[in-house]
Formats: structure tokens, C-alpha cells, sequence
């Protein structure tokens, strides 16, 4: 990345990087190199690129496949497990069809029952995940971890080693901290850029199989950003944290409603933004599988009961950006995260005293006048 171009060409840039990225994948499958897909932010991507795979999040995020999936799947099932299923299945997303292995995890009922589905025309490993952050949960995914790792050497026929995976922890974690700083410049009041152009980046960077080349491209933006700030630019706009379910291409019906009523979303409480890369991996711990362990069981989703570390960050997240209102987005038939909507809205409302909308939709955009009426009323408010 240049950075004589103009901030907008960049974001356009790693939102340009999953089209872009079918032909590098193609091009590292030319030289042998293995595809390793996963779905979920509990994968631990370390033990991939330590092996030397690409590791790549699959397609889910938009509907176009979803017809196909409902001759196999309940129509009434969370669109994110359908557009899962129905794009391994038509192989109309790139990444399934490079993919040598597919990594689930049983985050939920419908995901692990779609897995055994896509098993039978796909090479499927699950990950069994606990339900509780407890030291039982977490022993267990230890365990769950060094299985995944054998499962590796065993597929691929590979050694991988103690000093592979500490690099690439420590390589990940390089990433980790270099997204924190680019999203942490929207604590900048007024704030320096719009939420889609936040979420080109964080979902862009998914798609760069030079994680190292990623990082640095990530930190020349956080400062290109940070040299051109113009205060003007948002000014005078409700600060809005959205939070909920992994939301995929229903983000930008949203978040565009959102800025074109007055709001700037400033901060994305889910899989996408903080929830995912806020915490590091323990590098000074000896044993760093239950570092890896104990770095993704913290992740707090709603998967997890009981799970505090969701109202921790919140609350943390309200504070630093300033939030003037939560938007709380659940797919349809996203169980968990929609019972607990309950626990955040009182939160946010009762012990914050922030203002709060719930919005249920899916990945069409046949609700996108609803959704651009209720946003703009909500914001008005503020």
C-alpha cells in the first residue's frame, strides 16, 4: 500500500481484497501450499500458519446461495449457517473450493448439525468447544487444541513444531495489537473515519494471506489516518457502538442507515471487531496451548454461559468511544445471542443510562426501508 493514494482508494482496497485474494489463492495452490477454511473467531489460526497453510475465513456473509441451501435446510435456520452450507455446496465461493480442510466448531446447535451435512461432501473437522469459561472449559479446549494440531500433521503429513507455533502466535498477536490501534482511533472526538470504512478494513484484512505485509499495510493506514484527521468531517454526529450476532452483509444496510441519519458508528462490539482481536496470547506462558486456550475461550460470546466478559467490555467500550447510543443487530433464529439481549439492553439502559435499539433481520434487503426508518427515529431521539 502506497501511501500517496487517497484514504478512500485504500479502504476500497481491502474491501477489494476478497475478490483479489481468489486469484492469489489460486496462484499459492499452483505452489502446493494447503487451504485450511474456518467460520469462527474461536479458531485458533495460529496452528495453520505455523504448518505454513493459508488460513481463510469462508464465504458467509451474503445470501445468495441460501435458496440452494433451503432444499437441504429449514428455511426458518439462521442465514449465516445457511449462506455457509449453501456456498460449500455450489462452490461458487472460491475458498471452499481451495480449501483442503474445513475447521467448524460447536458454537451453536445449527452449526454443528450443519458441519455433519457438509461433512459428507467436504473435508470437515469440528472443534468441539465448551460452553462455559470455567477451568473445566478450559482445559478442555486445550485439549481440543493439541487434537487440532495432530489432526493437522496427520491430514497434511506435516511436523510442525514448539518454535512454529511460538511464532506464529507471536505474529498474530503483531496483528492484533496494529487493529486495535487503527479501530482505536475512533475514540477521536470528532472521529476520523465512517463505520463502513472501519469495517472495509476489518473485514479486508481476513483476506491478506501476507498476515506480516497485512500488518504493516494496517499501521501505515492507522498513521496516514491519524496525519490527514479532519476534524470536520464528522462532526456533530450520535457516536453509535453496534454490537449482536456476526452480521455479515447485513452491516451495510445498517451502518449506511445509521450515516446517512447522523450517526457514525464509532465502535463494533461483535466477531468482526473488538470481541475478536482484544485480547493478546500470553507469550511469556510456558505452556502456550493453554495460552491459546485461555486467549480464545475469553472471546465473549454469547455461546458461552455464564459470560461476563461481555458486559466487561461493553462497559469498557461505552467509556473510551464516548458512545452516545448502542444498536444491537441479531440474525433471525440467532438464539443465543438474542436471550441475551435482554442482560445487554438492561445494561446499557439501566446501569449506563445510554440509549438502546434491538433490530432482528436477515441477509436480504427487503427490511431495509424498516431499518433506515426505525435507525433514523432512534437517532433522533438521541
Amino acid at each position: 500500500m502506497e501511501l500517496v493514494k487517497e484514504l478512500p482508494e485504500i479502504f476500497d482496497e481491502f474491501s477489494d481484497q476478497r475478490k483479489n485474494s481468489f486469484i492469489n489463492a489460486y496462484e499459492l495452490k499452483q505452489k502446493g501450499i494447503p487451504f485450511v477454511g474456518s467460520f469462527c473467531t474461536y479458531f485458533p489460526k495460529e496452528l495453520p500458519m505455523a504448518m505454513g497453510a493459508c488460513g481463510v475465513g469462508l464465504c458467509s456473509s451474503t445470501g445468495e446461495t441460501i435458496p440452494e441451501a433451503e432444499k437441504d435446510l429449514p428455511r426458518n435456520l439462521c442465514p449465516l449457517i445457511k449462506a455457509s452450507y449453501g456456498f460449500a455446496k455450489t462452490d461458487k465461493c472460491p475458498y471452499f473450493y481451495f480449501s483442503d480442510l474445513i475447521v467448524g466448531e460447536t458454537t451453536c446447535d445449527g452449526k454443528k448439525k450443519m458441519y455433519e451435512m457438509m461433512g459428507e461432501f467436504k473435508n470437515v473437522y469440528t472443534m468441539e468447544l465448551p460452553n462455559s469459561q470455567n477451568e473445566n472449559g478450559r482445559k478442555m479446549y486445550r485439549e481440543e487444541i493439541v487434537k487440532f494440531k495432530e489432526k493437522l500433521e496427520d491430514f497434511f503429513g506435516v511436523t510442525i513444531t514448539d518454535e512454529q507455533i511460538k511464532e506464529a502466535i507471536h505474529t498474530n498477536n503483531e496483528q492484533r495489537k496494529a487493529l486495535k490501534e487503527f479501530y482505536g482511533l475512533q475514540r477521536m472526538d470528532p472521529p476520523p473515519m465512517g463505520g463502513m470504512e472501519m469495517h472495509k478494513v476489518l473485514d479486508g484484512v481476513k483476506f491478506r494471506f501476507d498476515t506480516k505485509k497485512a500488518t504493516e499495510d494496517i499501521k501505515a493506514l492507522t498513521e496516514k489516518i491519524k496525519a490527514e484527521y479532519d476534524p470536520e468531517k464528522y462532526k456533530g454526529r450520535k457516536r453509535i457502538l453496534l454490537t449482536g450476532s456476526p452480521i455479515g452483509c447485513s452491516t451495510e444496510k445498517v451502518v449506511n442507515a445509521i450515516e446517512a441519519n447522523g450517526g457514525v458508528v464509532v465502535c463494533y462490539e461483535n466477531c468482526g471487531g473488538a470481541r475478536s482481536v482484544d485480547e493478546l496470547i500470553d507469550e511469556q506462558n510456558p505452556d502456550f496451548y493453554q495460552a491459546m486456550a485461555d486467549r480464545y475461550i475469553n472471546i465473549p460470546c454469547s455461546c458461552m454461559t455464564p459470560n461476563p466478559g461481555r458486559i466487561e467490555l461493553m462497559d469498557r467500550l461505552l467509556t473510551e468511544y464516548k458512545v452516545d447510543g448502542v444498536v444491537e443487530v441479531v440474525l433471525q433464529a440467532c438464539h443465543t445471542f438474542n436471550v441475551e439481549s435482554y442482560k445487554i439492553k438492561k445494561f446499557v439502559t439501566e446501569e449506563r443510562h445510554i440509549p438502546y435499539i434491538f433490530m432482528e433481520t436477515d441477509y436480504s434487503s427487503t427490511d431495509a426501508g424498516q431499518v433506515n426508518t426505525r435507525i433514523g427515529a432512534f437517532i433522533e431521539m438521541l
